[in-house]
């Protein structure tokens, strides 16, 4: 089987020749530093990973009524952007940090419960670069499956939500303030299903991701999940099944609590199985089990290996013997990708090496049942 082969076969639930193995998203810090400039597809090629390549460029989309000025500043060896996001009713202001590996939010978007409003009304839905997407496509052949998100910071509605407007700000406005935390998510939805209608038709996409770890057990409860997270994410997931698109239901954190309301969300398949090495709740093999169970063979399975205490600092043999707990705990029945739980940026190219040979052991001797 080709990489690409190989993995659509775990995604349909079935077994391919041997365990498909991926990371999550290759970082461009760790492509400059440890793979010597190589391109995310090049890079999979070099280790030997089935590749799980994410395309996500955006086109500018402003408008007369959402006009967005920038300005930046170096702040204690990293750069604050600030965003001022100026709407014929009022102004909007964000800030976000950078630095060589990543960024984060510094000052949420929507300030007051009125902001959202302005969302409504006024913030263009992104376009998405169609000619990137092909042109990966192009390169990345038969060597993985071609993975996007949906618009937004993150892309469940939930998620998105917390990003722009604080976590706990959120969390405390859904037991204040139901309804308006309700129309604030009903707000995302709508730009998002307008998105995936106005974006996606057509594309060679294997994946599309939504999620995010604002949703994990280890943030809200399950309740919450359940009221907040799963009736948008069910909606969304169903829009991008009409396109032909399977899901991915991305759960960074804790998800031993959750895996009755991923079935319910209609996704396709769900990550990322992180063990508590990496903030997840998977302390034990019984809480692996148990996962498993609920969630096999209703959904494919991705994820599971510690990228962090394995991958950047583990020995060889230290790697050897997780890949084999892991094909026992997830992936004796197909179904399974294995890959890293999220991303890494200082793992060493002969621990990724390393990690593919180990899971090209594993074959299966019914292809495809």
């Amino acid at each position: 089987m080709t990489s690409k082969e190989r993995m659509l076969t775990a995604l349909e639930g079935k077994k391919p020749d041997r365990l498909p193995v991926t990371i999550h998203q290759w970082q461009p810090y760790h492509l400059k530093h440890y793979m010597q400039g190589m391109t995310d597809v090049e890079a999979n090629g070099a280790c030997g990973l089935d590749a799980s390549i994410t395309v996500y460029e955006e086109l500018p989309a402003e408008s007369c009524n959402w006009r967005v000025d920038t300005a930046i500043e170096k702040k204690d060896g990293y750069f604050v952007t600030r965003y001022q996001i100026v709407t014929p009713e009022g102004t909007l202001t964000t800030a976000e940090g950078t630095n060589d590996m990543t960024t984060w939010v510094m000052e949420p978007l929507i300030k007051k419960q009125e902001d959202i409003h302005l969302l409504r009304k006024y913030r263009p839905i992104p376009r998405l670069d169609r000619k990137a997407v092909w042109k990966t496509y192009d390169a990345l052949g038969d060597g993985g499956i071609l993975r996007t998100f949906v618009c937004g910071k993150q892309g469940g509605c939930w998620q998105d939500a917390c990003e722009l407007f604080g976590v706990e700000n959120l969390i405390l406005a859904a037991f204040d303030d139901p309804e308006w935390v309700t129309e604030f998510l009903e707000i995302l939805l709508e730009q998002k299903l307008s998105y995936i209608e106005e974006n996606l038709g057509g594309l060679p996409l294997d994946l599309v991701e939504t999620g995010g770890g604002a949703a994990s057990n280890t943030v809200i409860s399950s309740a919450l999940h359940e009221q907040f997270c799963l009736p948008y994410d069910r909606i969304m997931h169903d829009a991008l099944h009409r396109l032909g698109f399977r899901t991915v239901y991305h759960t960074c954190g804790g998800m031993t609590k959750l895996p009755h309301l991923i079935r319910q969300n209609h996704c396709d398949a769900s990550e990322t199985l992180s063990p508590v090495g990496v903030g997840g709740d998977i302390a034990t093999d019984g809480d692996a089990r148990n996962l498993y169970e609920a969630l096999h063979p209703y959904v494919a399975l991705i994820g599971g290996m510690d990228q962090i205490n394995l991958l950047e600092k583990g020995s060889p043999e230290q790697i050897e013997k997780e890949v084999e707990h892991l094909f026992d705990l997830y992936g004796r029945d197909g179904g399974y990708i294995l890959s890293a739980s999220d991303h890494f940026f200082q793992a060493p190219p002969e621990n990724l090496k390393c990690f593919a040979r180990a899971a090209a052991k594993f074959t299966y001797a019914n292809t495809a049942l």
